[in-house]
């Protein structure tokens, strides 16, 4: 079965969970920051973007200190910076959550970049697709770890068209950086 196609432009969602982080004691956990995986997978994740095509419009990142980290980190190995907007409501967003801010997205935004937490953007990317290609959507129901990437395509003239099921998980992947 295949995904409903709608009308409209064809559009992307692209969905990275923040890097590893730490757990230092005494730490409040918004301000937890990338612990050393963490560190060497953000870049490798922006890399892994850069390489497959999937640099965004427009950046929608949680405020909390590991997924700020994770997009200065990946978006470092980028020739130029989209825009990003910060935004608190992201940190521990759950599905009705996650799309009212991907809907609230300007129409002229073809590809989207979300960077939050689970167990949200995975419960989101189930919700939104109605398929997904090569066992894409068995690998996001088995886990979506840290520093995972999951791109979801679907057509609408709006973002507020964007609908459970509405789209097409066409990748799923894990970027790791390599061990110094």
């Amino acid at each position: 079965m295949n995904a409903p196609t709608g009308a409209g432009p064809p559009r992307r969602l692209v969905v990275l969970r923040h890097a590893k982080s730490a757990w230092p004691e005494g730490v409040a956990d918004h301000e937890r920051p990338l612990g050393p995986r963490g560190l060497r997978d953000a870049p490798e994740a922006g890399r892994h973007l850069a390489g497959s095509g999937l640099l965004p419009d427009l950046v929608l990142c949680s405020t909390a200190v590991r997924a700020r980290h994770t997009w200065e980190l990946a978006s470092a190995q980028w020739d130029t910076e989209p825009p990003v907007r910060l935004d608190p409501e992201l940190y521990g967003a759950d599905v009705p959550e996650l799309l009212a801010t991907v809907h609230a997205t300007p129409p002229e935004v073809v590809t989207l970049l979300l960077v939050g937490h689970n167990p949200g953007l995975e419960e989101l990317v189930l919700t939104l697709a109605g398929d997904g290609v090569e066992g894409a959507l068995d690998e996001v129901r088995l886990k979506f770890p840290t520093s995972a990437i999951a791109v979801l395509d679907w057509h609408g003239a709006s973002w507020r068209d964007l609908a459970p099921g509405a789209a097409l998980l066409t990748s799923m992947s894990v970027p790791r950086g390599r061990r110094m």
